[in-house]
């Protein structure tokens, strides 16, 4: 299965629209890759607080309608990272969409942990309540996005809910990026599966962004990394190494805590 993470400088003087096309061009690129996946909040900047209302769309706004587009004309799974979702029911929502490659929407994940410690995303933005999983011929997509890496506990949901390969779409600080790449490999590790995390490059709002995307393997070897600019990100993945991993090292046979109803020996 061929990756390819597409590292976006969140220009702040590039307009919303210019960027739609611009990311749009890029993803058609990638023709020939199994699945695409692009960073988190990428048409305003994760960090760009004041934006978040101006640019917030319906779910089927502008963006995704570009973002389908661009899967069916590459012919690509396209994790097309996240938007500023306007529910007209509700708040906003950072919201995650996944294209088939015939352009069908296939899965939208709302996050579940919002960043800002009161303040920022965690007041203006609702939380998600679902998880999400994606099945694509090759293997099951978990659905994460940025401040969702922190939490373990989600993740290892997902391996219930039957995820082998760990997507996260974030807008990373460059100052935490040490975090970025442990909490990368840490998850990859004691979920034995692939993490594919894809961030964005550049200043935003004031905030320098970490880049350095990272595809980790179930052993938390790093197969690919991106530097700090703008850039695609493109490996070759063995699908199959998930359940070898697993069967080679059965570390999650023997989990106790958790489990429902729990495990006692």
């Amino acid at each position: 299965m061929r990756a390819s993470l597409i590292q976006i400088d969140v220009n702040e003087n590039e307009s919303v629209e210019a960027r739609r096309r611009r990311v749009s061009a890029l993803v058609r690129d990638q023709a020939g890759a199994d699945l695409v996946v692009l960073p988190e909040l990428w048409t305003t900047g994760a960090f760009a607080y004041e934006r978040f209302a101006v640019e917030a769309e319906p779910l089927e706004g502008p963006t995704f309608e570009a973002m389908a587009k661009a899967a069916s004309d590459a012919g690509v799974w396209l994790h097309a990272g996240s938007i500023p979702e306007r529910d007209p029911e509700g708040p906003l929502y950072n919201t995650a969409l996944v294209f088939s490659p015939s352009g069908e929407i296939a899965a939208a994940y709302r996050k579940i942990h919002r960043f800002g410690f009161d303040k920022g995303e965690a007041v203006l933005m609702g939380a998600g309540q679902d998880l999400v999983t994606v099945r694509l011929p090759e293997t099951t997509l978990g659905v994460t996005t940025c401040y969702d890496l922190r939490f373990p506990e989600l993740f290892r949901a997902l391996v219930d809910a039957g995820a082998e390969t760990m997507v996260v779409s974030a807008g990373w600080p460059e100052r935490r990026r040490a975090h970025w790449t442990l909490l990368a490999r840490a998850r990859a590790v004691e979920n034995q599966a692939f993490v594919l995390a894809c961030g964005t490059a550049g200043t935003h709002a004031g905030v320098p962004q970490a880049g350095h995307s990272i595809v980790v393997d179930p052993w938390g070897e790093v197969l690919a990394e991106a530097g700090a600019g703008e850039q695609v990100l493109t490996v070759d993945l063995d699908p199959a190494r998930v359940a070898a991993t697993r069967e080679q090292f059965p570390a999650l046979k023997d989990r106790l805590l958790g489990l429902d109803p729990p495990v006692r020996r």
